[in-house]
This record gives C-alpha cells, structure tokens and sequence, in this order.
C-alpha cells in the first residue's frame, strides 16, 4: 500500500512503460522522484529545466511513447515554457509534471506560488490541478492518453505539495501548533482539519492504474479509395513527408516498406527525414520547388502548408492534391488563401499510406519521373560539395567539415540539429542513416535543443553515436549539460560550427540595415568548457585543418569508451545558402 502521493505517480508511470524522468530537483516533487527510482525508474537530473523537457521530447519521438519531465513548482515550472511549445509544435507527447504550493495555501503568498495553470492551458492539450491524493491516478492516466491520442502533444499535471508527501507530515504542517481557544479558532481547527481528512479520503484505496485506451484517427474507406483512384492515373506524382509519419501504430520501417513498393519519390522533411536511409532512388533532397511545378498529383502526408512551403504557393494549381493530417486546422492550413486540397484526410498519415499502398497493389509510379528528378539531385549535390572544396576568407569551409563528418558518422548515428547557419547546410549534407536517426526543433524553429535531444536519444539508443551538430550561437544555451553527459554516461559528441557570429540574422541584418550590432560572438574555447565538465574537447582551426579526420575519430573513441566529446571547429563564411533546417 502507498504511503504518499509520490508513490501513486510512480505505479502510474511504470505501468505505463516509462523508464526515463528528467529533472531538475526542487523539494515540491522530491517524493515523485525517491519513488520513482525505488521503482525501477532511471531518474535523470539535468543542469536547467528546458533541458529536462528536451529530453522527454527526445524520448517520445524516438521510443513511440510518453515522454516525463518533472519540475519543481514557480520558477523550475515557468523555465520550461519554451520547450513545452516547442513541444506542442513539434506534435510530442510529453507529460510536464510540476510541484505547487499546499492546496490550502495557494493565492496566499505562499513560497513559488503562482497561477501554474493559466500559463499552460495555451500551451498543452490537456491541463489538470491534482486536489486530492485519491485524484493522482485516474488524473496521470487520463492525462498520458490524452498526450497520445489525436494530434499528440504536451500534457500538464499540477500536484500541490500535500498531495505528495506522506499523511503525518502534512498534518504537522496543517495542525496548530498549540490548541486553539475561543469559537473562531475551534472553527479554524474543524475547517483544517476537515480538509485533511479530504484531501486524504480514499487515498489508498485499489486503483486501476492499466493506460487507458488512445484513439488514433483513421482515413475511411471512401476517402483511401479515391485517393487510390487519382495517385493510380498519375504520371509525376510526389509525396512530402512530415513528422507525423515516425508517430505510432505504424513503425517506421513498414512505413518505409510500403513508400519503396510505391516508388513514387519523396521529399522528407522533419523527424521524417532518413526514413529512406542515406541513398534511396526515389529520395529526393535538392530543386523541390521545380518538382512541385510538374507535379500532377501531390501527398503531403503530415506536411504542413506553413511557412515551409511558402503558405501553399509553392504547389501547382494544375496538381491534385491530397492533404492527411491528424491535425485539421493544419491540414487546412492557408487553403482559403493559396492552394486547396482535391482531397483533406484527417487521419494517421502513416496509416494512410499503407492502406493507399494495398488498393495500388500492381501499381508502379512511371520510372522516368523519379530517375529525371533524381538525376537533377546528384548535379544539385555535385555542385554544392564543389563549394566545399572552396578557401573560405579565414578558417576552414564549414561546407567541407560538413561533408568529412557526414563520411565519418556510424551507420546506427542519431543526428542532432540545434543551430541556424551552420545546422542549416548540414541539413542539406549530413544524411541520416535510417528512420528516426534525425532530431531537430520542427516549426517552433527552437534554439537550445541540443543538450536535451542529444541526452533522451543517448538514452533511448544507447548503443549508436549521437551526433549533436551545434552553431556556436546555440551552443551557449546548454553546453552546461556536458556535464549531465558525464554524471549519467551518457557519451554524445558535438560538432561545433564556430564563426563567432549569429550569422543566419548578420546574413540579412548587414545588408539590409547596414550594421551587425548584437550579431557578434567570439571564437570563444567551448572545447575548454567541456573538458571542465568532464568530457573531452578538441579544437580545429586552420593551422589543424590536414587533423580533422584524425579528431573526428578520436571523439567517435572517447564515445565508445564512454567519454563524451566536443570538437569546436572554427569556420570562415560560406556563400552556400540553401534555406534553413525547417525547409
């Protein structure tokens, strides 16, 4: 039987399958986190709070469930807001646990007592403020289904002090400490402890803590076979692919299987990207704004008509298209304005494809349109790695350090995209190796994600190379967490482009106002800073340029023995500039 709240979250937990919480330890959520790791849950403690929901996005993306991070209440809660929309964004479902102050003093000046739930309920699908200990179990598994069903994305669940420590301590802090005298003060004694005994009535009783069921909408019949009828008399048809064909049922690789039996080629975008490993003849990477031009048919399968695709204007008004998309307001994103779907499916775009791939059984996609485009990508990509080879101004051509890394990377790599610049041509350059072997922020376009990815895929996949490729910018925001790589183990390797700059805003700011003011950093020694928090750091400027092969394995070294690694590459500027990793 439970003691106290914190162990009520744990069994929830378990029997839900996870195995990771994130934190930052504060004293509200103590007793989540002693009973969750008595529990078999691995507690992992990081150096900031957007860190520890990084993570948890990292883990639902990669493992197909929830992702948990748990923070203490006030300002451990409100330093999270940033990652929970980019969560939202990013469509992850994350359950954000917080701590509060005691129910009877919330509004009453409490210590870190503020509004929690106002500033949620835009940013998670579900928001919920645990008032009773009996409430925490049907309150988490309502929540985790919720996370997980429809579109997924964050969850929040509020869990005041007193609903998690155990009964005699509450009643100390509750009870007066001496006996109160006069009627008013018997009242107060009644009232307190009348709200004892509820907040605790029933707390221990037998729960059904099994997960709910999650609902996953689904194509009908109807709409799969017209959609069948209009890809199967297409000549040049394309599918766009978004994240939201790596969600579950559907795993990744039958999702792969069936695009390679279509053979209609594709464009990946997001956490699709890899889905068709490194080299696949109908994977299309480069002059995706001409094939849309001649395109009759077009699938965008959790693609999104944002800002990625110009708002829809970059699609054909003489192509069919063919939206699906668990989301409705994104599957009709700008369909008043720019473009319309011939057919707008809200379902699983996974799901989608396999049943479009049974009633196209015996149909081939006409071999010459995926070998012309894919013959236009290998000039595209033969004329950028032509770049690679040219002298930068200063330092070395971070195209060619791009290239070498992609060379170098194990097979079972997971890449890590946190930055704007440099990340962006490495978006271009650096190939995925297979189906969810790419993490970058999605539409929020988030900078500082890299620690926290870097950190739940370690975890998640602990026996491949996790490549975490930073600007120097973004490096800034969580390079404290090498060393939360080093108390967990958890080896990752950093490759950092540093050109001193936020070069993706000097790019536009100096040429269109004339001044670079505040795009400026310094070719600060970042590999220092990660050999102070206990990994290895190498640096590669100029003078170095015949060693970066050389360093690159010694870092892939330090990680198979367990050492994580940071090479600070210094780079020059590089007229490459095909978009950025949102593209």
């Amino acid at each position: 039987i439970p003691c106290h709240g914190g162990e009520s979250v744990a069994e929830v937990l378990r029997a839900h399958g996870v195995k990771f919480i994130f934190t930052l330890v504060g004293g509200h959520i103590s007793p989540i986190l002693v009973a969750s790791e008595k529990l078999g849950i691995r507690i992992v403690d990081t150096r900031h709070e957007a860190t520890a929901v990084f993570a948890a996005d990292a883990v639902a993306r990669l493992s197909g469930t929830i992702g948990v991070a748990a923070v203490t209440a006030g300002p451990g809660l409100t330093n999270t807001v940033t990652a929970i929309k980019n969560a939202q964004m990013a469509e992850s479902p994350v359950l954000l646990l917080s701590g509060a102050a005691a129910t009877l003093l919330q509004g009453r000046g409490a210590l870190q007592d503020i509004d929690q739930m106002s500033l949620f309920k835009s940013l998670c699908k579900f928001c919920a403020s645990v008032r009773t200990v009996r409430e925490i179990i049907p309150v988490l598994k309502k929540a985790i289904a919720v996370a997980q069903s429809g579109t997924p994305g964050p969850v929040f669940v509020e869990l005041p002090i007193d609903t998690l420590y155990p009964y005699h301590l509450v009643e100390k802090e509750v009870a007066p400490k001496t006996p109160p005298k006069g009627l008013i003060g018997k009242v107060i004694n009644w009232y307190l402890q009348n709200h004892l005994s509820n907040l605790f009535a029933g707390a221990w009783e037998p729960r059904d803590i099994s997960p709910l069921p999650v609902h996953i909408p689904q194509a009908t019949k109807q709409q799969v076979q017209e959609c069948v009828e209009i890809v199967s008399r297409a000549k040049k048809p394309l599918i766009l692919l978004g994240s939201q064909v790596t969600l579950p049922p559907v795993p990744a690789d039958k999702t792969r299987e069936v695009l390679e039996t279509l053979g209609i080629p594709c464009f990946l975008g997001g956490m699709a990207r890899g889905m068709l490993g490194r080299e696949s003849p109908i994977h299309i990477r480069q002059n995706r704004k001409e094939a849309l031009k001649e395109a009759d048919v077009v699938i965008l399968a959790g693609t999104v008509c944002d800002f990625r695709l110009g708002y829809g204007r970059v699609l054909s008004r003489h192509s069919k298209i063919i939206a699906v998309n668990r989301d409705r307001s994104q599957l009709l994103k700008n369909s008043d304005m720019f473009w319309k779907p011939c057919v707008a499916v809200q379902g699983d775009a996974a799901s989608f494809l396999l049943q479009l791939s049974e009633g196209l059984k015996g149909y081939l996609c006409p071999l010459d349109w995926p070998q012309n485009l894919k013959e236009q990508d290998i000039l595209k990509e033969k004329a950028n790695r032509e770049r690679a080879v040219e002298k930068t101004e200063r330092h070395l051509n971070p195209l060619k350090v791009l290239h070498l890394a992609d060379e170098l990377i194990a097979e079972d790599s997971i890449i890590v995209a946190d930055g704007g610049d440099f990340v962006g041509s490495a978006a271009y350059i650096m190939k995925p190796r297979g189906p969810l072997r790419w993490l970058d922020p999605g539409a929020f376009g988030t900078l500082g994600v890299g620690g926290g990815f870097a950190l739940g895929a370690k975890l998640c996949r602990p026996e491949s190379e996790v490549w975490v490729i930073y600007g120097d910018g973004s490096l800034g925001f969580s390079v404290a967490e090498y060393d939360t790589f080093t108390r967990h183990k958890t080896p990752v390797i950093s490759l950092v482009g540093n050109d001193a700059c936020w070069s993706q805003i000097s790019r536009e700011q100096v040429p269109l106002l004339g001044s670079n003011v505040a795009c400026g950093l310094a070719f600060t020694d970042y590999h220092i800073v990660a050999d102070g928090y206990g990994g290895k750091g190498y640096l590669v400027s100029s003078s170095e340029e015949h060693k970066l092969e050389e360093i690159i394995k010694s870092a892939q070294r330090d990680n198979r023995e367990g050492r994580a690694a940071l090479i600070n590459v210094l780079i020059g500027k590089s007229n490459f500039r095909e978009g950025s990793i949102s593209v």
